[in-house]
């Protein structure tokens, strides 16, 4: 039934139980194996890590299953690496390698990307997204499947010129950096052109546009230059009747109206985003997946795990398009008999 919940909940229908999802439980093996029985990690053949997250899937029972297609696969002729730490089992995608193309933050105002990066054929990114699509709902058959796009706008000016470069810029001259910002939106339009002709219904669309603490910049700077590129980007996912699932890292709370305004169907949040605003205002219009806090699962008490669950539903249970979720990843140090203990309370809790 997780399929018949998710697809209920997106469409604002009031299933009897809420859904969920989850980020990178799938690939916390030792969790995987206690729940599923199959012996998978890092090391293991592509083909056994996906038979053994598939039944992952279907046993925490996910009605909605986050994926993307996009990452930073167009701007890998020219974007910079601030290296990445250790989040995977054993380390295995950590990296000290740091690198930027860029020798002057003014070099920005004047990078061109629709010059630097592929233009390419519409048919092509429409065939890219169906079979990403198709293999995700080989993956999850029972959950609502998605394709999408991670480097949005800001994400994708963060992969092109790291924090450092494009803070500078910013310090130097917002408005020139808010010119290059819509010109990397008319090029990275080919790609939501292209995810309105796919076959997915619900589309992902991500883009990390704010700090824990908030806005990196004047929010004058997102309402001028952010905002009114979504529109843009998202007016042909509107036109093709796609539901648009959106997503930001970090504290975006000063910024929900802004991007309910663009056309989002749903909001995907961390838990410092604050849910509760989202339930009040935008509960019978919106659906909305958050946003237990990951820290509780690796650092507190079982009493401390049952009520942040029990905060969660909460807030989410009146709303008809909530899903639960842990808001920033269940990784592969999360004590697994806390992930255990946090699925058992919300397998108790979850029942309207």
């Amino acid at each position: 039934m997780s399929y018949q919940e998710g697809w209920a909940a997106i469409n604002l229908e009031m299933p009897d139980k809420i859904p969920r999802t989850e980020y990178s439980a799938d690939r916390h093996w030792k969790l995987v194996e206690k729940v599923t029985g199959i012996a998978a990690n890092e090391s293991s053949p592509i083909s056994l890590q996906q038979q053994a997250s598939s039944a992952f899937y279907k046993a925490w029972d996910y009605g909605f299953k986050w994926n993307v297609l996009i990452h930073n696969q167009p701007l890998e002729k020219c974007r910079t690496k601030m290296g990445h730490a250790s989040f995977a089992e054993d380390g295995a995608d950590y990296s000290t390698e740091v690198f930027c193309p860029f020798d002057d933050p003014e070099d920005i105002f004047d990078f061109q990307p629709a010059e630097v990066y592929n233009v390419q054929p519409h048919q092509k990114l429409v065939q890219d997204f169906n079979e990403d699509y198709a293999k995700q709902c080989r993956l999850a058959p029972d959950a609502v499947n998605t394709t999408g796009i991670y480097i949005t706008l800001v994400s994708g000016l963060l992969e092109i010129f790291g924090w450092d470069m494009l803070l500078m810029a910013l310090g130097i001259d917002a408005e020139e950096t808010g010119h290059l910002a819509n010109r990397y939106s008319e090029w990275i339009q080919q790609y939501f052109n292209a995810l309105a002709d796919c076959d997915a219904r619900v589309v992902k669309i991500h883009d990390d546009i704010v700090w824990t603490s908030g806005p990196f910049v004047s929010p004058e700077w997102y309402r001028k230059y952010v905002f009114p590129n979504y529109k843009k980007l998202f007016a042909p996912l509107r036109e093709a009747g796609k539901k648009i699932i959106y997503t930001s890292d970090g504290t975006y709370t000063q910024f929900v109206d802004d991007i309910a305004e663009c056309g989002v169907n749903g909001f995907v949040l961390e838990p410092t985003t604050d849910m509760e605003y989202i339930a009040e205002k935008y509960g019978k219009t919106h659906c909305f997946i958050g946003n237990a806090d990951t820290r509780i699962l690796l650092n507190g008490s079982k009493d401390d795990i049952f009520r942040e669950v029990k905060r969660c539903v909460d807030i989410g249970k009146k709303c008809p398009g909530f899903f639960m979720a842990v808001g920033n990843h269940i990784p592969a140090n999360t004590p697994v008999e806390n992930a255990l203990y946090y699925n058992e309370v919300f397998e108790q809790l979850r029942s309207r």
